[in-house]
């Protein structure tokens, strides 16, 4: 086909094939061995629930809302490119030498594993009906809206601001959305704590092994070619996670005197969101102060959080969100011209640093807004608390008629 590159399309393939498996592999799984045995199976579908849920948003209506003709500099054409039909999309994407319905469907594992992200907020208690809708409204009017302003040609891009994966579009948007969602449906009945107990941390091991592994396909896709850029977003995210990690082992070394391998789990996460805005612009050493600072940001939000009593249950928004803010503020001041052609601040262009805290509070600010009033009024229609016998017995047998582990 004209205008194709055999090699970037097979690369994109491979990245897009990667990040659906972080998503229902990785994210299914660390989740699922955070909280307690009786909900493991629950929670793990929960996010495949909401990936499944938010790649049929975004395919029917989404896509547009994000890269449809721009209107006003908010949204795009929701019905431009509806169904992601032959006829709606042309052969190649502009910009690229990719097919059109292979960007898009790179761009709908984005969408997906965003909201699939907030399923920290219904650990334990959720309804799978309640969270059904939610997973598809949230991917419409929230993520698709601020893809649309920072990647489809809306009024934050006009500004250059810098996301080159998803700081602001995936992880502040997911994890700041998480934190509203948490507080509408309020606490666990029947817990003590309102940090998780994992009941199996082999299995957030590999959940987190398998998100380490999907999110160089996250990252270096991200620039739509098998090019210099990919190569260098693959070499900082690697980098940010290892950082993130060996930050978060030291931390817990210093305040508890004993490690975790929970906590570096944790780190290698924090690292690798706080990379995520900033891959396609850093260098290796900024990688690896974004991904050790990063584990300090998400370690102190984690004590923040559970110091007010929020159950926030699986920190999604200690660890994506809060991570996201400091790397996308993080790209501002460590974006190296020779990299990605852009500057930061210590490279002489403080103008986009300003840029990215611009865009890091107007992308809380409407996560935190639209989140509010679409999980109160699907509370008022449907209602998010599973009944409290359901919670107490646990959700996998209550609510699936399964157990995870049968003796």
């Amino acid at each position: 086909m004209s205008g194709l590159n055999a090699g970037d399309v097979a690369w994109v393939l491979s990245a897009t094939s990667m990040v659906l498996f972080m998503s229902v592999s990785g994210l299914a799984a660390f989740y699922g061995g955070l909280v307690r045995d009786r909900n493991v199976l629950s929670t793990m579908l929960h996010v495949l629930l909401a990936f499944s849920t938010g790649l049929i948003a975004w395919t029917l209506f989404g896509f547009s809302v994000a890269f449809g003709k721009d209107l006003y500099g908010l949204i795009g054409n929701p019905l431009q490119y509806f169904a992601l039909l032959p006829n709606s999309l042309p052969k190649v994407w502009p910009g690229t030498d990719i097919p059109a319905s292979l960007f898009a469907a790179f761009q709908g594992m984005f969408a997906s594993i965003a909201v699939a992200i907030i399923a920290s907020a219904i650990a334990e208690r959720g309804k799978v009906e309640a969270w059904i809708a939610f997973s598809f409204l949230w991917t419409l009017l929230v993520y698709s809206v601020i893809a649309h302003w920072v990647w489809g040609g809306g009024w934050l891009s006009s500004m250059d601001a810098l996301d080159f994966a998803g700081g602001l579009v995936v992880h502040i948007s997911s994890g700041f959305s998480a934190l509203v969602l948490s507080l509408i449906i309020g606490k666990r009945k029947f817990i003590k704590r309102v940090e998780p107990v994992p009941h199996n941390i082999p299995l957030v091991l590999l959940g987190a092994g398998a998100l380490w592994f999907g999110w160089l396909g996250f990252n270096a896709g991200s620039a739509l070619a098998a090019n210099q850029d990919a190569a260098n977003a693959l070499l900082v995210s690697a980098l940010a996670a290892a950082a993130g990690g060996l930050a978060w082992v030291y931390l817990d070394l210093r305040e508890n005197g004993i490690s975790s391998s929970v906590g570096f789990a944790s780190g290698v996460v924090a690292g690798l969101v706080a990379i995520t805005p900033a891959a396609g612009y850093v260098d290796p050493l900024g990688a690896l102060v974004i991904g050790a600072l990063a584990s300090v940001v998400s370690y102190n939000a984690v004590k923040f959080r559970i110091a007010k009593g929020w159950d926030e249950t699986l920190d999604a928004w200690a660890v994506h969100g809060m991570s996201g803010v400091w790397g996308s503020i993080a790209t501002g001041i460590f974006a190296n011209p020779l990299v990605g052609g852009r500057a930061g601040l210590l490279f002489g262009d403080p103008y986009q640093l300003v840029v990215q805290i611009l865009s890091t509070v107007v992308s809380i600010a409407y996560s935190v807004a639209a989140t509010y009033v679409l999980a109160t009024l699907i509370d008022k229609v449907v209602g998010w608390r599973v009944p409290e016998e359901v919670e107490r017995i646990g959700l996998d047998v209550s609510e699936l008629g399964e157990e995870a582990y049968v003796i």
